[in-house]
C-alpha cells in the first residue's frame, strides 16, 4: 500500500470542506457544472461530478447560492452564482481557515507562536 493510499481517506476528508469555499469564491462569476468542475481542478480542487452536483444543490438550498437556466445555447446549462449570503459565508469561512492555519502552523516545533 502506497503511502499517498494509506493517507487518501484523511487527506479527502481535509479536502472536503474546502471544496465549499473553493465553489463560493469561483461562482462570483457565473458558472456551470461542468465547467466549475475544471475550473475547480485547475486550481487545484479535483472533485467528481458525484460529488460536486449535490454540493450545490444543497447550496443553493441554504441560500448560498442562486441559479437559472440558459436556454439559448444548444444544450440548456443551469448556471450557479453566489448570493450574498454566500459571498458572507465565504468571508466567514476564508476568516476561520487563516486562523487554523495560523493554528497548524504554531504546531510545528521549529516555528514561534504568533500572538
Amino acid at each position: 500500500m502506497s503511502e499517498e493510499s494509506e493517507f487518501e481517506p484523511q487527506l479527502l476528508e481535509l479536502r472536503r470542506g474546502t471544496v465549499v469555499l473553493a465553489c463560493l469564491q469561483l461562482l462570483r462569476t457565473p458558472g456551470y457544472g461542468y465547467g466549475l468542475l475544471e475550473d475547480l481542478a485547475r486550481h487545484g480542487f479535483a472533485t467528481d461530478a458525484n460529488t460536486l452536483y449535490p454540493l450545490l444543490r444543497r447550496l443553493e438550498k441554504q441560500g448560498y447560492l442562486t441559479s437559472e437556466w440558459n436556454t439559448e445555447e444548444a444544450r440548456p446549462r443551469k448556471f450557479y452564482v453566489t448570493s450574498v449570503a454566500g459571498a458572507k459565508l465565504a468571508e466567514v469561512l476564508l476568516a476561520e481557515w487563516a486562523q487554523l492555519a495560523d493554528a497548524v502552523e504554531s504546531l510545528n516545533p521549529t516555528v514561534e507562536p504568533k500572538e
